[in-house]
């Protein structure tokens, strides 16, 4: 059994935390607010981000960073994309020595284009770096706590660190298998959150079955497009960590990225529909990088185009429709 400590208090970082400790290991969570830290450790539960879902007991949380990296060689990085630099190099002022460090963000930053694994390696210093892997795949958190049976990939440069986290979470109600393209793992659970976005729109306007499965189909062509120039194995969008991420993510209520889109789709300004999100939509931010980072790369990506359009631009929804319908005839 091992000492693990997870780096953020929301919802999924929660529910891995309920994992560990499930599986036998001990765990310390680090956050900031004071009152989910102060639940987490008197009764157990964190209504902010998982409603009324109860904890292991043995599950410890403090709001004390050094009190975190001193606890475990084996850190789990569950925060925004856009906290990860920040609090990674707060983290690495403390170290002196190599540790692990396992996430579980689905982003790219907007000013690199950088990949989560490849900030993190940015934001140590070299002695402290002991290996980075990611996990990811088809994983809401309100269901993983409360045991549903749930199938994910593990994957690093270093084999054995995909071993690792293998060994850390695997139980009789996640499975998690290893899978060696840490790029394209990193990228299906990133780019998969723009098209859950324009899911969530096609929603909330009222269109059926056959504008959604057409929306999936090609925003994974997509997504294949720019994570093979990028370096990933196409294969793996066709996995847990490409299309499995896919359909959960455009498909359920439990998505944030999902549920900012049918704000959206519904007539709320991008604005307002923010505004209501009560947790990250890494989809938002996601969207301008690719954009950005797929024009630079001269690929095409037209249903990332015509969000960004809405997103940033304030294209109606109807003509941003007609462009992408519109475009010139093409073989699949």
């Amino acid at each position: 059994m091992s000492n693990v400590a997870v780096f953020g208090t929301g919802s999924f970082g929660t529910a891995l935390a309920n994992v560990l400790a499930q599986n036998g290991h001990d765990v310390l969570m680090w956050g900031k607010n004071k009152q989910t830290i102060d639940e987490i450790n008197q009764f157990h539960t964190n209504s902010r981000y998982l409603n009324e879902a109860h904890l292991d007991k043995a599950i410890k949380a403090t709001q004390n960073l050094k009190e975190a990296t001193q606890f475990s060689d084996t850190y789990l990085i569950a925060l925004p994309t856009k906290a990860i630099r920040e609090v990674v190099q707060q983290i690495d002022a403390q170290l002196d020595s190599k540790k692990t460090f396992i996430h579980v963000a689905k982003g790219i930053e907007n000013s690199t284009f950088e990949r989560v694994s490849e900030m993190i390696e940015d934001s140590l210093s070299p002695e402290h770096n002991g290996g980075i892997g990611v996990l990811s795949g088809p994983s809401h958190a309100e269901e993983v706590v409360i045991q549903q049976p749930t199938t994910v990939a593990a994957s690093s440069s270093d084999p054995k660190v995909s071993k690792q986290i293998q060994d850390l979470f695997m139980n009789d109600y996640l499975r998690v298998y290893t899978n060696d393209d840490l790029v394209g793992v990193e990228l299906g659970g990133a780019l998969k959150n723009i098209i859950a976005v324009a899911s969530g729109i096609v929603a909330g306007m009222g269109f059926g079955d056959n504008a959604k499965a057409a929306l999936m189909t090609r925003g994974l062509a997509e997504i294949s497009r720019l994570g093979e120039e990028l370096g990933a194995d196409p294969m793996t969008f066709l996995g847990l960590g490409g299309i499995g991420d896919l359909i959960v993510t455009c498909t359920s209520t439990h998505s944030r990225n999902y549920t900012l889109g049918y704000k959206i789709g519904q007539g709320k300004t991008v604005d307002e529909a923010l505004s209501e999100m009560s947790m990250v939509a890494e989809g938002f931010y996601t969207t301008e990088s690719v954009y950005h980072l797929a024009k630079q790369k001269n690929i095409e990506m037209p249903i990332t185009s015509a969000l960004y359009g809405v997103l940033f631009e304030n294209v109606p929804l109807d003509k941003s429709l007609k462009l992408l319908m519109g475009r010139d005839k093409k073989s699949e």
